[in-house]
């Protein structure tokens, strides 16, 4: 009898952790890839990770640390051929996240070369750029919003949209807005909460810094299925390159795990 309540004591703390561990739709997660990505010796099956840049708060009061590991697959890889360009197919599938691996459905809101991220984080203007502490920078984020960290604020224009922290690295949080040209959606289900947004802007959507286009963001069917086009035949996706994931429907995600 005691063993039964035990058994029974540990399977509803083992379902409180796991509800608990449920990433809401619209959450967005920003990574850095961890390797390159070379279109030319791409294979299907190959592994691909990227390391979470930021804390990402949850819509239950928890977070996925800075430096989780989110991890995926190339899926297809289709050389150049007179006018059509290459295409790069992937997916991430996985986050680490409390000891735990945990499916996901992602889409690719944004994609920003290292050049990019590297601009994004240095200070703006002044005699003393690169004298400045950390804490007291101003920076442009990819996407055009201003950080203003000595004072927190993070602005587009005139409007703040968003703040400056310091979660496993600097970052900001911003409610996520739509594209000026419509391209990206605003914010989804619990995503209306501010996000992890790194080095992006809160309207940030598409390719900055490299000769690429997202033709399909694995926002819709086939969900999670991310499509690159490449105008370039030797186009190498590079590590350290940052991506802005955003979450899909939970369930989705747990009947792809299940059907593997």
């Amino acid at each position: 009898m005691k063993r039964s309540a035990l058994l029974l004591v540990m399977f509803a703390l083992s379902s409180i952790a796991i509800s608990q561990t449920k990433i809401s739709v619209g959450t967005v997660i920003p990574v850095q890839l961890s390797s390159s990505v070379d279109v030319r010796k791409a294979k299907p099956g190959q592994t691909i990770t990227a390391r979470v840049a930021q804390d990402v708060p949850l819509y239950n009061g928890g977070s996925i640390k800075a430096g989780s590991r989110v991890m995926g697959e190339i899926l297809t890889v289709t050389q150049a051929r007179g006018s059509q360009p290459a295409t790069l197919t992937f997916s991430f599938d996985k986050v680490e996240m409390n000891g735990q691996v945990l499916p996901i459905v992602t889409n690719l809101r944004a994609l920003a070369s290292p050049l990019e991220v590297q601009s994004s984080q240095t200070q703006v203007s002044g005699d003393d750029r690169g004298s400045t502490p950390p804490w007291a920078e101003t920076v442009t984020l990819i996407g055009g919003d201003v950080v203003y960290r000595e004072t927190g604020k993070v602005n587009n224009g005139l409007d703040e949209v968003g703040k400056s922290v310091y979660a496993g690295g600097w970052g900001v949080l911003s409610r996520v807005s739509a594209s000026p040209e419509g391209r990206c959606r605003g914010a989804l289900g619990a995503g209306d909460q501010p996000q992890a947004l790194w080095v992006f802007s809160h309207n940030a959507c598409g390719v900055y810094g490299y000769n690429a286009t997202i033709v399909h963001s694995g926002r819709t069917n086939p969900e999670g299925t991310i499509v690159l086009a490449l105008a370039d035949h030797d186009f190498v996706l590079s590590n350290g390159s940052a991506l802005l994931l955003r979450v899909n429907d939970a369930q989705v995600a747990e009947k792809q795990s299940a059907s593997k």
